[in-house]
């Protein structure tokens, strides 16, 4: 949610800038604006709608300078329009701030500068937040960057700031909690980005701010000061990102780019952990943690939205391999109650991100109560790698869409081969299990690519159901979660009502709204629930249901009984959802888009939620 770019340097920061909030477009956002510092002053342009719009309002403006904060905006407080859009002035207008996050105890602030004379004009907690910075300031008698300390050691909430002075031209101040926020470092330059996407064309080193950290650029020289005042060393890393992964190659969407990218980021996520051929799997993150988690007499899945129905994977993969009791959490439930967890319980974050902010604060909350705590994400660096005790990275690469694909697989991927390596160290799989599974893991790549090519066929059924306002998608065993994560991924970008239930509840409620207009679409492999599949098939059929099925090659039983079939090459049951998600995907693309539906952002939502 909400994106930061900024820039001190020798370039020109508008340009930069302006390129950087595009790059963090897919993170969703509603407003745009950007503060540049020149020898003219200190300046705000910002509009409500897309980064062009604020592009366009720049042009015949003197934008020149090489210092400039700028902001993509998801409402919190506040309704979407130019004024509530970031950068934020102090009253003075002397500083300005762009702010990810939420400021809880902002009421309370903003009543008590309203009683010393402060006025505001927009409805959001940021102003309220730069005016109190300012207040500090000008009471205490200190300089900016000790201002926004001494701010910040009393605000309640979440917060990734930038704040710029006009009196200060050579300085940026910058900090983190609880959003993300990193540093690139150049040669006698500096960048900070929520994320590394708009650094990367310009140098690879970053620094990973971590919570309660303020960065301080002052004439070239980056600092890095905890809120008690304590310098710290930057920590330098290089990313691991390419320019080529955040642009589309060709495609009309990201989505598709990524939903195509799956056989190579499943491939990816494998590569040196496992091996068909010598019947080897090693997770190099859970080496010091296998025996323990082999031994876990539970097992917590913490996770929000498509990360939650991966988790619902995971437990069937568990429970089934394993043979350990597992449990999955939506994290912003988990974090509101009390949970019973006890030492030596296993909770497993998912989060495509590492951001996000309900699973990041379950996370706390169980490593509080002394459960081993255990991440599954993509973002090297991030908040949940950084906190876990140990972790499995997916490996899938950037994922600039903000409906997730090749993120579900690669995290169904991940927690495929956990559940696989902990029940061999547990002994619950024969040596022939072991390595069918391993064989059945290997082959996935190779099968969506397969899938792949089906993507006309797909197309075409989806033309015959773009006025749909209805869906139902309906699986059983380790494929209900699929039939959950169709629907999701169809509501997201076509904005079509559509449910995920276990097929067997049908008749306990969903079977009401079937009749000649309601689409619904069937997970019928052949697999432990395929006799009974086939007989809630016949249910629907029965009531004139349309009926599209996810089927196995050569299944003409199910095939004659519905009215469209897609279908996917055999495999084991066990590694079925990595298969069966292939067409969900491409039929909710292809409706979203001959809907007209802005695919890649779709309205209201945000790749990272990172506010609660």
């Amino acid at each position: 949610m909400c994106g930061i770019v900024a820039y001190i340097g020798y370039r020109e920061a508008a340009p930069l800038i302006i390129k950087g909030l595009k790059r963090l477009e897919y993170r969703g956002y509603d407003s745009a604006g950007i503060a540049l510092l020149n020898d003219k002053g200190l300046n705000i342009y910002k509009k409500k709608g897309k980064v062009a719009e604020l592009e366009n309002e720049l042009q015949h403006k003197e934008i020149s300078a090489n210092l400039g904060i700028g902001h993509t905006r998801w409402a919190t407080h506040g309704e979407p329009n130019d004024i509530n859009a970031h950068p934020h002035f102090s009253q003075s207008e002397h500083l300005a701030i762009i702010h990810n996050g939420i400021i809880e105890n902002y009421a309370a602030i903003k009543t008590s500068l309203i009683q010393k004379g402060y006025t505001f004009e927009s409805e959001t907690d940021t102003e309220v937040l730069i005016n109190f910075i300012e207040d500090v300031k000008k009471h205490k008698g200190c300089s900016t960057e000790e201002a926004v300390r001494l701010a910040l050691s009393e605000v309640v909430g979440a917060y990734a700031i930038a704040v710029i002075d006009l009196e200060e031209p050579g300085q940026m101040i910058a900090a983190r909690k609880g959003s993300p926020l990193v540093i690139g470092v150049g040669q006698n330059e500096y960048f900070f980005a929520s994320d590394a996407t708009p650094i990367i064309e310009y140098t690879k080193d970053v620094v990973y701010l971590d919570d309660h950290e303020i960065a301080v650029v002052k004439d070239g020289e980056l600092a890095i000061k905890n809120l008690d005042n304590q310098e710290k060393g930057p920590f330098i890393q290089t990313v691991e990102l390419e320019l080529e992964s955040i642009e589309k190659g060709g495609f009309e969407h990201f989505m598709l780019k990524e939903i195509y990218e799956q056989p190579k980021s499943i491939a990816d996520c494998m590569r040196g952990r496992l091996n068909a051929d010598t019947a080897h799997i090693q997770l190099g993150g859970l080496i010091h943690y296998i025996d323990k988690l082999a031994t876990a007499k539970r097992i917590v899945f913490v996770a929000c939205g498509t990360s939650w129905h991966a988790g619902l994977v995971g437990e069937y993969l568990f429970e089934e391999l394993a043979r350990i009791n597992v449990e999955v959490e939506y994290a912003s439930e988990f974090r509101y109650r009390n949970p019973i967890i006890e030492e030596g319980d296993f909770v497993i974050a998912i989060s495509q991100s590492g951001e996000t902010a309900d699973t990041l604060a379950a996370l706390e909350l169980a490593k509080h109560k002394g459960a081993t705590i255990l991440g599954v994400c993509n973002v090297v660096g991030s908040s949940i790698a950084r906190l876990t005790h140990a972790g499995v990275y997916t490996h899938a690469g950037p994922e600039i869409g903000v409906a997730s694909t090749k993120a579900f697989t690669a995290q169904v991927s991940v927690l495929s081969m956990m559940a696989i390596a902990t029940a061999k160290q547990k002994g619950t799989l024969t040596d022939e299990e072991y390595r069918s599974l391993l064989s059945e893991m290997a082959s996935i790549p190779r099968k969506i690519e397969q899938i792949l090519q089906l993507d006309e066929e797909i197309k075409d059924i989806a033309k015959l159901f773009t006025f749909a306002s209805n869906f139902i998608f309906l699986g059983r065993g380790l494929n209900f979660p699929v039939a959950l994560e169709g629907a999701l991924k169809l509501k997201e970008i076509s904005y079509i009502h559509a449910e995920g239930y276990p097929a067997a509840e049908m008749k306990h409620g969903p079977i009401a709204l079937i009749d000649e207009d309601m689409p619904v679409v069937f997970i019928a492999i052949k697999d432990s629930s395929y006799e009974k599949v086939m007989s809630n098939i016949q249910e629907v059929k029965a009531r004139k249901g349309r009926v599209i099925a996810i089927v196995n090659e050569g299944d003409e039983t199910v095939r004659n009984m519905v009215d469209f079939a897609i279908e996917i090459p055999n495999s084991h049951e066990m590694v079925s959802t990595l298969l069966t998600c292939i067409p969900l995907q491409l039929l909710s693309y292809h409706i979203a888009v001959m809907r007209g539906r802005n695919v890649d952002q779709p309205r209201n939502l945000a790749k990272s939620v990172t506010v609660e």
